[in-house]
């Protein structure tokens, strides 16, 4: 990403103290978890659904506002999101005491949408994700708002890097750390900053089956847009990934595996009953791919896990669970 600079995750730590929350990181060895998980491997989550607003979000979105100057402090700021930027940004700029105007689909979760509005953000209502994305530009030019996007901007790249550092430093020297992928800047700033501090971790993103632009662009070697996103996992349904945190996420991950919708909400259940966790889908997705697809591959392994998010409502999880 243009501008990142690795050396300067320590000088955003420092801006953000005391602001966020240095979410704890939970060892599931010896959980209720434990007959699940890899043989022989350790697995640690770190729970960053407890931060402000209920996800790693509040970060980069504080250091958004941190650097805005003139006209953008008096006109405000714009962004569309699913949910959890749409809650970082209205609450940050009540923090900064900014007007926030947010971009949203129609299908986000009630509870997301007054969520917003109860910190003072307006909202617009969009078709769906990508009709949000492309109203966007148009609104911000418009009212004269600056656009705080939700993963393609360098303070939300810092941001995640403020959350990777901290688990390198709970979790010294992990082999592997899974990370759910949206639109690609919260794998691109946390693996930047996981691989820092350990280059020999490996980074392993995931991804919905039915919103899989990084898959893509990893494949093709350029940031593709998707025609068509279907997935519960709102928070990852980015309408396409964008060439600066693809370009950044290119140089620090791995590869990048899709899962099933099922995969996350079985987990999402899993979390539920066995860790007293009440996730959205998206923050299932690391500890999925971790107990699914990716079982065999960890055997023996040091892992790390993100819980990500959890803004959901009870109506929109027994929506996506109760089938099982």
């Amino acid at each position: 990403m243009m501008g990142f600079d690795v050396n300067k995750i320590s000088e955003m730590r420092t801006a953000l103290h005391g602001r966020v929350i240095k979410t704890p990181v939970l060892k599931l060895e010896g959980s209720k978890l434990s007959q699940l998980l890899p043989a022989d491997a350790n697995l640690f989550m770190k729970l960053e659904l407890f931060q402000h607003t209920g996800s790693f979000k509040a970060r980069g979105a504080l250091l958004g506002m941190d650097w805005l100057e003139g006209n953008a402090r008096r006109s405000g700021v714009a962004t569309f999101s699913g949910g959890n930027h749409a809650l970082a940004i209205s609450w940050a700029a009540a923090k900064a005491q900014l007007s926030a105007k947010v971009i949203m689909p129609k299908t986000a979760d009630p509870l997301r949408i007054r969520g917003c509005q109860e910190m003072g953000a307006e909202i617009v209502l969009a078709e769906n994700m990508t009709a949000a994305a492309e109203m966007l530009s148009e609104l911000a030019e418009k009212e004269g708002r600056k656009i705080l996007h939700p993963f393609n901007d360098i303070n939300m790249a810092y941001g995640s890097a403020t959350c990777g550092a901290e688990f390198a430093e709970e979790v010294p020297q992990l082999d592997v750390v899974i990370l759910p992928v949206g639109g690609g800047g919260l794998i691109a700033g946390m693996a930047a900053a996981l691989r820092f501090a350990h280059p020999s971790t490996r980074i392993i993103g995931v991804e919905p089956k039915g919103a899989n632009s990084l898959s893509k662009s990893f494949a093709s070697g350029r940031p593709e847009k998707l025609t068509k996103i279907e997935t519960i996992a709102d928070s990852l349904s980015a309408p396409s990934a964008l060439a600066e945190s693809f370009e950044l996420a290119r140089q620090h991950v791995e590869t990048v595996i899709e899962i099933d919708d099922l995969v996350m909400a079985k987990t999402m259940v899993e979390m539920r009953d066995r860790l007293n966790l009440f996730v959205e889908p998206a923050c299932a997705a690391s500890l999925g791919a971790a107990l699914g697809p990716l079982r065999e591959e960890l055997q023996g392994q040091k892992v790390g896990v993100l819980a990500c998010g959890a803004n959901i409502s009870a109506e929109r999880f027994a929506h996506y669970t109760s089938h099982l």
